[in-house]
């Protein structure tokens, strides 16, 4: 920013001149993020893939000394399923937003006799590592095949939980026969950074102690004057954050305290691109075009966007064929049943023209019949009428010749 120099009076004629109180410059820029961060807070989650028992819920309430409200599962699910638990943590003016996600009847529904347990801790929708627990003699093919699946998506720390069931000399013999099983199975893990120089000598120390073997607990014993997180055995104690005991002091500096933001950008620069660089050649953007020549996201989207385009139209097309033969379909069926219809009409009415011409026919002898009859019934009538005219006149003369006879 150009500033004028002492003792030279600015040529502004009729502007109003500001005194400087302090330094102008852009070096304040790392505390203004600082400062908005601290304002927004933090998200971390976490998914917790292991079987029931194994211990994942002691070794987050371990990590970080909190005790999370986490039911007890059964052992005897059908299925596995996700249970999310969201907890808002304050260390002093920073505040973390913490997604738990447990999952529940993972590897129970299996052979449980090889003891080999394992934990999985990711992102839900933007992964920040997986950590696998486990205890016995070697790591279950679930493992391997769980983790194969899992290192080109997530950050991948190998753990090896309740190391207090095992012995110095097999510890260090597990922990090599694990880093020799991922090598062979072609498993990439998370290394810490030793590319800077503040953390670079204690990271590349903790990434040859790997995998951290922990032990969980949220209880305190005394011991002596002091009361420190332990496991108490009839044979003594394992204190949680004594690194002579365990590696759980070790895992939770890495991961908290030292590597935290590290893991969230591997997890976007990496994982998430590489995830986003899949989708989009699945979808047809590529960097390379058909003849091997670098093509830019742009000149892909628009070659895209036109070969949809066009296939869009050839849809639409298509559709419109199917439509228009359906069409048509439908009105020769229409033609031919209205002219069924016409035909069973005209039948139809021939049929009542034959039944009223032969009921007219009917009609016509039927009257004829009625005249006939009516005419017969007047005749009867009549003669019915001259013979009762008659008849009186012959019985007078009948009686009258009675009566001469009598005279006589």
């Amino acid at each position: 920013m150009a500033t004028s120099s002492p003792g030279r009076q600015p040529q502004n004629d009729g502007c109003h001149t500001v005194s400087l109180s302090g330094h102008v410059g852009f070096s304040s820029l790392p505390d203004q993020l600082v400062k908005k961060s601290i304002e927004q807070g933090f998200c971390f989650n976490i998914l917790c893939i292991g079987e029931t028992g194994i211990g994942k819920s002691t070794l987050i309430n371990s990590l970080f000394n909190t005790s999370f409200d986490d039911p007890v599962s059964a052992h005897f699910l059908p299925n596995v399923g996700l249970r999310a638990q969201t907890y808002e943590l304050q260390e002093s003016n920073v505040l973390l937003k913490l997604t738990i996600v447990n999952t529940v009847g993972f590897g129970d529904q299996i052979n449980k006799e090889d003891r080999a347990l394992s934990c999985t801790v990711l992102h839900l929708q933007k992964i920040k590592e997986v950590l696998f627990l486990g205890a016995g003699h070697s790591l279950k093919t679930l493992d391997l095949l769980t983790m194969k699946s899992l290192d080109s998506k997530v950050n991948i720390i190998p753990i090896i939980g309740k190391a207090d069931s095992i012995s110095k000399t097999q510890l260090q013999k597990f922990k090599s026969k694990i880093m020799s099983e991922l090598v062979s199975n072609g498993i990439h893990i998370y290394q810490f950074p030793a590319d800077d120089e503040a953390v670079s000598e204690i990271n590349t120390i903790m990434n040859g102690h790997l995998p951290f073997a922990v032990v969980g607990s949220t209880e305190e014993v005394k011991i002596g004057n002091r009361m420190v997180r332990a496991r108490q055995y009839p044979w003594g104690v394992v204190e949680v954050e004594n690194e002579n005991h365990c590696d759980f002091v070790k895992l939770r500096e890495m991961l908290i305290c030292t590597n935290m933001e590290d893991l969230r950008e591997q997890t976007h620069a990496q994982h998430y691109e590489l995830y986003r660089r899949c989708r989009l050649e699945e979808m047809g953007f590529r960097d390379i075009g058909p003849e091997n020549k670098p093509v830019s996201l742009q000149e892909a989207y628009e070659a895209k966007r036109h070969e949809f385009y066009f296939e869009l139209q050839r849809k639409e097309e298509e559709l419109r064929q199917q439509f228009v033969q359906r069409v048509k379909e439908k009105e020769a069926i229409l033609k031919e049943s209205e002219q069924q219809m016409q035909s069973k009409f005209e039948h139809l009415m021939l049929m009542h023209q034959e039944a009223k011409l032969e009921l007219g026919k009917k009609k016509k002898v039927l009257e004829d019949q009625i005249a006939m009859f009516i005419e017969k019934k007047a005749n009867a009538e009549l003669l019915q009428s001259q013979a009762s005219v008659s008849t009186p006149v012959v019985s007078l003369k009948r009686d009258k010749d009675r009566k001469n006879s009598n005279f006589i």
